[in-house]
């Protein structure tokens, strides 16, 4: 009885390797096993009249190729048993006659096109291989089978065995050329375009991906040519859920365009949706066909019509969200595609910029950094560089940086803008100003605070001169004084300018204008900053029903003003209230802003810390784990964001009774702080204040005492002598020296702190309450009486309090 079985896919996926591994594995269960490459009826024939060749040379010698091929099926019609292989079919209905001819023995196609088969045989699509099996074939291939990959090798094969798509011929291929050229795995996708022709040692000139895929393009060509235009325009955009609506440009006729999409589905060169109202198509796909050089200014196939595409499809208003989240992807792979020498058209750079403006409009001005690139480029090469639209595009860019927590360059273009801006335009001119107030709020999130506040002053100076005491711009700027005055721990000169700033922006810009908002969301963060929880709550409520009315439930404003409030009841102990609040903004921020971005990573940061201080470890440690490893993926190694989740995570470590662990986190910690941030940095001064208190925990005095000593001076130095870090370093300190038996000394330190806290924090601060509580045990133990030690030095979590956005790109 026959038996028939249809393997398909793309080019290079393995069905000839799966059809030859049946092949040999069963060899011995058939009479004969042949393979014939099928492409055409012909090949066909000449595969037949082989193995006439094959059975009877005798014969077949003296015959001509349709003889022989008529005597091979009568033979095998004769001989039952047996395995034919029809290799790289093309045409299914080619195989008609022959399955019909011979129906006592098993016949096994494979071929690229998926249609087709419905009338000749069940089909089996062969799929891409995992990504776990792709990274250990690429590994055993590139380094040689007696090497063990090293983890950062290990990364390097996942994240290039992603870039090709999992296709098994492509890592063959590239597994043999890095073997070959002694390339390291990292060093490869920068070649990848350049390379998918080359055959190395083992590689079959006429099997490389490129020379496969060139074979069915001219068979598509052949059959359809707005295909081949279809797929080059798909080449520029995202490899997943391209909407069929954005490709109709290409074809009005939604018959040609359907026809296009059809031959190039049958020939498995993209896949349909669900609901087939999007395409998708294979990454390696898009890169070979980008490959092809242009000269410079020269538009390569198929990249004017995507960004046409894209210039057309743009929605006109933000409620267009759904069009928005879908075009964006296709927007982010057009401008990661720009060919060399060929920068964006006028028309697609203002594409980039609205683009980017709806991303700076729903916070997530960080992901647009690949759009204000492009726009950048644009201006410079087509105004100038120092054209007042080419300036407003510098600036922007380096917001989008400062959004990324990317300062080094961030403050570079804001810096180099400020001075181009002051040349141009003149000192006091409001976009002079505005790049004076960005490079400040840049200086201040680089924790770089004796360049910042001076800078914010005299901006503040200048646009009240300029613009007048109320007007948005002078009011964003006290905000911001404020904000570096907080950050300062000068909080009484930061609470009455915050005080001040909400004051006229309720008089200027009304009571629920984002703004005003904002300014009462700080003004909280300041009454919880000096220990005034009751008014730092109501505020924080206030806050967020106004901002779910105003913004509504899952803008970032509101999400971080419930993170916010979460923090706030947290520090008052009502954790029954601040873990389920944590709860609910960690998930909407994983919906609105996806797993990875920033803010989701400073929510579930938090989370872990509200379930570290509920004593639930086991909850808060593999959270903490997976934040630094996804800030170690995403912002690297030594962002500062990747060190606080490093500082942290040794903090739980510590919790639960590992200080082994936590020590070594936190000497790794100090030692790339003090590399990254400098000796004096305040994140620095963190972490030698923590390894202190680790190495405190572990009765390892003689070295916690001196680390003590050395973060106190230099608190002092750096951040003044009242600043709430200094007086915890000076309360820790004393905590150290009355462990070991020196209370006259911790004394003495207690009382200067306890005045201090008194007056910055307050009387009633918790902070305070535990200085004299110290205090107490101090003078207990100089009596003589045995009392346990009580000194802290824990490690607060994330608190992420808004302030203004410095500039809004125009």
């Amino acid at each position: 009885m026959t038996r028939t079985r249809a393997i398909h896919g793309l080019g290079g996926i393995g069905k000839t390797t799966l059809a030859l591994h049946y092949a040999h594995t069963y060899r011995r269960d058939y009479t004969l096993v042949w393979w014939i490459t099928a492409e055409t009826t012909e090949q066909i024939v000449t595969g037949l009249a082989a193995l006439a060749m094959r059975l009877c040379p005798q014969w077949a010698i003296t015959a001509g190729a349709p003889e022989r091929a008529a005597w091979a099926i009568l033979w095998l019609q004769w001989h039952p048993g047996w395995l034919l292989v029809f290799d790289n079919v093309e045409r299914p209905t080619d195989l008609h006659h022959y399955l019909g001819a011979l129906p006592d023995g098993h016949h096994l196609a494979t071929s690229r096109k998926g249609a087709g088969w419905h009338t000749i045989a069940p089909t089996m699509p062969l799929g891409l291989l995992d990504a776990d099996t792709s990274a250990d074939l690429l590994c055993r291939l590139a380094l040689g089978e007696q090497h063990t990959p090293t983890p950062r090798q290990r990364r390097q094969a996942r994240e290039l065995a992603a870039e090709l798509g999992h296709l098994p011929l492509a890592l063959e291929q590239v597994g043999a050329y890095l073997y070959e050229t002694g390339t390291g795995l990292g060093e490869y996708p920068a070649l990848l375009g350049r390379v998918l022709d080359t055959a190395p040692e083992g590689i079959d000139p006429q099997r490389t991906i490129a020379r496969i895929w060139q074979h069915t393009l001219t068979a598509i060509h052949a059959r359809n040519p707005l295909a081949i235009t279809v797929l080059h325009t798909l080449a520029w955009l995202a490899p997943e859920d391209v909407p069929r609506s954005l490709l109709i440009p290409l074809a009005p006729d939604l018959v040609d365009l359907g026809a296009a999409l059809g031959v190039l589905h049958a020939y498995n060169m993209i896949s349909f949706s669900t609901d087939r109202q999007s395409v998708s198509v294979h990454r390696l796909i898009q890169t070979v066909l980008r490959s092809p050089a242009a000269g410079p200014g020269t538009y390569a196939p198929g990249r004017r019509e995507a960004e046409h595409l894209a210039q057309q499809a743009l929605p006109h208003q933000d409620s267009d969200a759904t069009i928005w989240e879908r075009l964006l992807p296709h927007l982010l792979a057009l401008v990661a595609t720009t060919p060399p020498g060929c920068p964006p058209s006028t028309q697609t750079a203002d594409t980039y910029e609205k683009a980017a403006q709806y991303l700076y409009r729903q916070g997530r001005d960080a992901h647009a950094i690949t759009l204000r690139s492009g726009v950048l480029t644009q201006r410079e090469q087509v105004l100038g560089d120092t054209h007042p639209d080419t300036l407003t595009s510098r600036s922007s860019l380096a917001s989008a940086y400062t959004s990324a927590g990317d300062l080094g360059r961030a403050i570079s273009l804001l810096e180099i803008t400020l001075s181009q801006r002051e040349q141009v335009l003149g000192d006091t001119h409001p976009d002079t100003l505005n790049s004076r107030n960005n490079l400040a709020y840049a200086y201040k999130s680089a924790r770089d605070l004796g360049r910042a506040i001076p800078l914010y002053e005299a901006t503040l100076a200048q646009y009240e001169q300029v613009l007048g005491d109320t007007h948005p711009d002078a009011l964003t700027s006290r905000n911001n004084l404020a904000a570096a005055y907080k950050s300062a721990g000068d909080l009484g000169r930061a609470i009455p300018l915050y005080e001040a700033t909400l004051a006229q922006r309720e008089q200027v810009l009304g009571d629920t204008h984002p703004d005003t908002l904002t300014s009462r969301n700080n003004l909280a963060g300041a009454y919880h900053s000096v220990g005034d929880l009751r008014r730092a709550i109501l505020l924080y409520e206030a806050t967020l029903l106004q901002r779910e009315k105003v913004l509504g439930n899952t803008h970032p404003d509101t999400l971080r003003s419930r993170n916010n409030l979460a923090y706030a009841y947290k520090s008052v102990g009502d954790l029954g209230r601040a873990v389920p609040l944590y709860e609910i903004t960690l998930s909407q921020r994983e919906q609105v802003l996806g797993d990875t971005h920033p803010d989701t990573l400073t929510s579930r940061n938090n989370l872990a810390h509200a379930y570290k201080s509920v004593g639930d470890p086991r909850r808060a440690i593999p959270l903490y784990e997976i934040t630094l490893s996804q800030r170690e993926q995403l912002l690297g190694d030594t962002h500062p964001d990747t060190l606080r989740s490093r500082n942290n995570l040794a903090g739980a470590y510590k919790s639960v009774g590992d200080p082994r662990r936590a020590i070594s986190l936190l000497e790794v910690t100090l030692s790339q702080r003090e590399q990254v941030l400098g000796d004096t940095h305040p994140d620095t001064l963190t972490s030698r204040n923590n390894l202190a208190a680790a190495y405190k925990s572990v009765g390892d005095l003689r070295r916690a005492i001196p680390l003590l000593e050395v973060t106190l001076s230099q608190r002092e130095q750096v951040l003044g002598d009242t600043h709430p870090d200094t007086l915890r370093s000076r309360n820790n300190l004393a905590g150290a020296y009355k462990s070991v038996g020196d209370p006259r000394r911790a004394i003495s330190l207690l009382e200067i702190t306890l005045s201090q806290r008194e007056q910055v924090l307050g009387d009633t601060h918790p902070d305070t309450l535990a200085t004299r509580k110290d205090l107490v045990a101090a003078r207990r133990a100089a009596a003589g009486e045995q009392q346990p030690d009580t000194a802290t030095s824990a490690t607060a979590p994330d608190h992420q309090p808004s302030s203004d956005t410095p500039e809004q790109p125009v």
